[in-house]
Formats: structure tokens, sequence, C-alpha cells
């Protein structure tokens, strides 16, 4: 399985100067993320999807010896499907801003993915997020209740033609290591205060 930390988005709602993925929450951002991944040891490559958007986010984390795969950085969605057209094996995505993300809890969601699935996102419930007081600008309703993405998902790249006309499955995972996705500096805040 492959380890694609998507982090070549351009941050915009951080308002911040210096690239969001930098930000220091004890390290930078990214280098979370890339210690999680590595530290499972369930990866056979860990890649970094950068862009132009995010030139020092390219050069640190090529720095720390990482693989990088340049995108368009025309979004999250056509990135991704971007890279997912240069890999042949079963892929875990995760977006670059997930400070807590830890080996266990990657570990425990490759365990909870039916791998027959095309594509398996995991949710958490809208309630749980904003009980840790954060917020979300997009939500699913699955099942009568609304959820909110994580930016986690395994993705079998060979089942896929059309990121567009892929069924998508769900894993529910209401687990504060994967709910804490820092988009906007009021997220960052609250994680720095804690």
């Amino acid at each position: 399985m492959i380890g694609l930390v998507m982090c070549g988005g351009k941050g915009t709602r951080m308002k911040s100067s210096k690239e969001k993925l930098l930000l220091l929450y004890k390290k930078p951002l990214i280098e979370h993320v890339l210690n999680a991944l590595e530290n499972s040891e369930i990866f056979s490559n860990i890649v970094c999807a950068t862009s132009n958007n995010a030139p020092r986010t390219r050069e640190f984390v090529s720095s720390l010896g990482f693989d990088t795969l340049e995108t368009n950085g025309n979004g999250y969605v056509t990135d991704l499907g971007e890279s997912l057209l240069k890999f042949n094996e079963p892929i875990f995505v995760t977006s670059g801003d997930m400070p807590l993300l830890d080996p266990e809890i990657i570990k425990k969601i490759v365990k909870l993915v039916n791998e027959e699935n095309a594509w398996t996102s995991i949710l958490i419930r809208k309630n749980f997020l904003q009980s840790l007081g954060l917020e979300a600008e997009f939500f699913v309703n699955y099942g009568g209740e609304e959820y909110v993405y994580t930016g986690i998902s395994i993705v079998d790249p060979k089942q896929i033609n059309n990121i567009q006309t892929v069924k998508e499955s769900y894993v529910i995972l209401d687990d504060k290591r994967i709910a804490t996705n820092l988009n906007t500096k009021k997220d960052y805040d609250l994680i720095c205060a804690t």
C-alpha cells in the first residue's frame, strides 16, 4: 500500500503568510503526518502530492527524503485524480494538515476498510466534530445523519477510470486524531492551545 499525502494546496482559509503545512505545532504540521505514516510501517512508499502553490512545503518534504509527485494545483479533487493515475496498488490518502494522526489510528483504519471497495472515505459525525470545537464546510448525509470527511480515504486506483463516477463507501470513526484537520486560523489556535 502507498501512503499519499496531499500537500499542494494554497491554504487560503488559514490566512497566514506562511505555507499552512509548515506552520508549527511542536514541529511543522506536515511532519506529524509523514512521521505517523512512516512509523505505522505498513506502506511500501510514502509520496507527497505537491504543487507550485506550496513550493516551500515541496522543498521541506524533499529534504526529509520523501518522494514528491507534482500536480497542477487546481484543487484537492483534481490533484487527487491526477495523482491516482500514477499508481497500481492501493493508496491510503490523507491530507497533510492532521497533526494528531498517529500510527495506531492508521493501522485501525486500514483494518476497518474492505479492500474490495474502489473508494472508502473515513467520516466522523458532525456532532462529534462540533464537540471538539471544530467546524467544517462540507457535509455528507449518510443514513439520515450528517457526517464530515476527515481527509482520509483508501483507494484502489485499478478500479477507477473516472474519479467523478466512483461508488464511494464509508467508514464512520469518531476519533480526535482524525477529526483534527486544520483548515482555519481558529482550528490552528485551538490545537496550539492544547
